[in-house]
């Protein structure tokens, strides 16, 4: 029997935990400061609506549509609405995508729960930036503790995914997600007397565009796109457990909201304790490994902050890590008749073998590199410069050019008249053109 959400809301929980997740919290915050805050920020969320949010409710309608697993949701409907058995080769992109992302992103998930018994340990107190760089050195240069908590949050994951659409997913969304809120309003307050909150929201909201580059507008185009999870089969999937009556527009623009709120609030919570410690906003992917527990460690009440931080991005790549398993799982349950117990058990095991390539890229294999680039960089560029926009765009162009305007009209919602005719112009002329230049910027072709 293929499970269902019990609510919009349990749905609109999920979506927006696949969504909100490290990207939110962990790149969001780093790539504005490269690129200059207000501008890049400015130029995010006209991306986020204009380009995300169709690509979003295109993915939601084709699982909807479907009931199945991405694979044979596009095997289906390619058939149906083409003529052609072809299109089935999206979801096995998406699959793929979402299976490979995972192998890495647990590790980085791993450091965060590492983190935070470092915190609580008080090793972050009064420590200068050699004292940091010597525990980020010690926990990714040891295969042995970075596969533990990498194995660790496997097993997390695994565990939620084993037990099914309302007892696993969505009881886990249901506890996580408002815990999740609840420590970034905790932290934002903090942000609010500890750091320079004023300095965060000049950096946040002052537009400067003469510091936004070419390369920085893309950039923002490509996060908006990307930190919507859109494009590995993850939303398709969720889309497929979502009841018939539930409108599909209303639902997208509250997950949109909701995690670009989550985004924006980051930043609020990052950027004041950066200033007030005199950090550089632009320090890159080290910012919040790095350059954070330094600041943590010179604020009053910096220690339980510390824990509270990476508990926040423990939950965070939690919520996400578990709708990035449940397509292969889906497909596997539907594809071989077998429990979702021990498909979750078969997929999750060899996601968890293919991770410590990952964990070996920062010691014994960091050496070995493919392209200039180590097994962990090479993941990272393959799923998210090439899989991620070639998914999106079949995605988008299947639902915007092939679905016949019947088909897609009945999922959207038949009487949203105007708001019906935006989505479609815009996921047939705008997306499209929007990932195909992300696209082209990632291979360095533009």
């Amino acid at each position: 029997m293929h499970g269902h959400w019990s609510s919009r809301l349990a749905f609109i929980l999920a979506v927006a935990g696949s969504a909100i997740g490290l990207g939110n919290i962990w790149k969001f915050p780093y790539i504005a400061g490269v690129n200059g805050g207000g501008a890049f920020v400015l130029v995010y969320l006209a991306c986020v609506f204009v380009v995300g949010l169709p690509i979003m409710m295109a993915e939601v309608l084709i699982g909807r549509r479907g009931r199945r697993n991405p694979i044979a949701t596009m095997l289906l409907l390619g058939e149906e609405e083409s003529g052609s058995t072809r299109w089935a080769l999206i979801g096995v992109l998406g699959v793929f995508a979402g299976f490979l992302i995972l192998s890495y992103y647990s590790v980085i998930a791993g450091w965060a729960i590492a983190y935070i018994l470092e915190g609580a340990s008080g090793a972050f107190a009064n420590i200068d930036a050699a004292g940091v760089g010597e525990i980020f050195s010690s926990l990714s240069g040891d295969w042995l503790k970075t596969s533990f908590w990498h194995s660790l949050f496997m097993l997390m994951t695994l565990v939620v995914v084993s037990k099914g659409v309302e007892r696993g997913l969505e009881r886990a969304v249901r506890i996580l997600m408002p815990a999740l809120v609840a420590l970034l309003l905790l932290l934002l307050g903090y942000s609010m007397i500890a750091g320079d909150f004023a300095a965060g929201l000049r950096f946040m909201f002052e537009p400067k565009f003469s510091e936004l580059t070419q390369a920085g507008a893309l950039s923002a185009l490509g996060h908006a796109f990307f930190t919507l999870s859109v494009g590995m089969g993850a939303v398709m999937a969720y889309g497929a457990y979502l009841p018939s009556e539930t409108s599909i527009m209303k639902t997208s623009i509250a997950v949109v909201c909701a995690d670009t709120a989550i985004a924006i609030l980051a930043g609020l919570v990052i950027f004041p304790i950066v200033f007030a410690n005199g950090l550089d906003p632009a320090t890159g992917p080290g910012l919040i490994f790095q350059s954070l527990p330094l600041a943590f460690g010179q604020l009053p009440g910096g220690i339980v902050i510390a824990v509270l931080f990476f508990l926040l991005l423990t939950f965070a790549a939690w919520t996400s890590a578990i709708s990035l398993m449940e397509p292969a799982v889906a497909w596997l349950i539907e594809a071989r008749d077998i429990s979702r117990r021990r498909a979750a058990w078969m997929i999750g095991g060899t996601i968890w073998v293919l991770g410590f390539f990952s964990v070996w890229s920062f010691n014994i294999l960091a050496d070995f590199k493919i392209f200039g680039r180590t097994v962990f960089d090479n993941l990272d560029f393959l799923t998210s410069n090439i899989m991620l926009p070639l998914g999106g765009l079949a995605i988008v162009v299947f639902a915007g050019w092939v679905m016949c305007r019947n088909s897609s009209s009945d999922e959207l919602d038949p009487e949203a008249g105007a708001g019906y005719r935006a989505w479609r112009f815009s996921a047939r002329y705008i997306a499209p053109v929007a990932v195909v230049l992300i696209f082209l910027n990632a291979i360095g072709l533009i």
